[in-house]
């Protein structure tokens, strides 16, 4: 495994983590949960505040791209892939790639980018409906984590198997107390967090051999 931060190029966000905190509700955290039209492009207070494709995910496929040697004919699969912004950029980036999503959010698939119609599937991450290395890449950006700990398991366990040694995980953590805090104050969807050290010893308990990195929130 590697400590690799493939979204070092992403635009960074200050957040308003005290409105955030005013806002947070268990009603609002159920909503947030089905992964709807509230969730992607309702008020902040539930989600993203408006899902919409702005191109910030190009240089993030780019360095995907030359980070596992992609090429022509090769195929990725993006797990949580929402309206299917990261597959759209990677087809881009690489023609010739064959990019696949797969999301729980009916409502996202239903909306998603024209590029990724027809490469987008409905399903969990914890049950990945591919063949034992079919892929030569599989990613999970900010999804894992939205997981019991058990269903983290057996998503990494489930990645592992489709591509071995070549998965790539982005998962919310926090380094210090004072990060946790803000953490708690903000989140809606994770249902499993750790620190980097937490994240690492579930990483090998699922037997997980590809590369990995924190989102922080800050």
């Amino acid at each position: 495994m590697a400590e690799v931060d493939l979204l070092r190029r992403y635009p960074r966000s200050k957040r308003n983590i005290e409105k955030r905190n005013t806002a947070q509700s268990d009603d609002v955290i159920a909503i947030s949960r089905q992964y709807g039209k509230e969730y992607f492009d309702g008020t902040r207070d539930y989600g993203y505040g408006g899902y919409s494709y702005d191109g910030r995910w190009v240089p993030i496929a780019e360095d995907i791209v030359e980070h596992y040697g992609l090429k022509a004919g090769d195929r990725v699969l993006d797990v949580g892939c929402a309206k299917g912004f990261l597959v759209k950029d990677l087809l881009a980036v690489c023609p010739g790639l064959e990019v696949f999503g797969l999301d729980i959010s009916e409502y996202a698939l239903m909306n998603c980018e024209p590029e990724a119609i027809g490469r987008l599937h409905l399903g969990s991450c914890e049950k990945l409906p591919f063949p034992d290395g079919s892929f030569q890449a599989v990613l999970a950006i900010n999804t894992v984590h939205n997981l019991p700990r058990e269903g983290c398991i057996a998503a990494v366990r489930e990645m592992e198997r489709l591509a071995p040694g070549r998965g790539y995980i982005q998962v919310d953590s926090y380094r210090t107390p004072e990060e946790k805090e803000i953490f708690l104050s903000w989140v809606l969807t994770a249902k499993t967090h750790y620190d980097p050290a937490g994240w690492k010893k579930l990483f090998e308990e699922a037997g997980y051999t590809g590369d990995y990195y924190w989102t922080i929130i800050e």
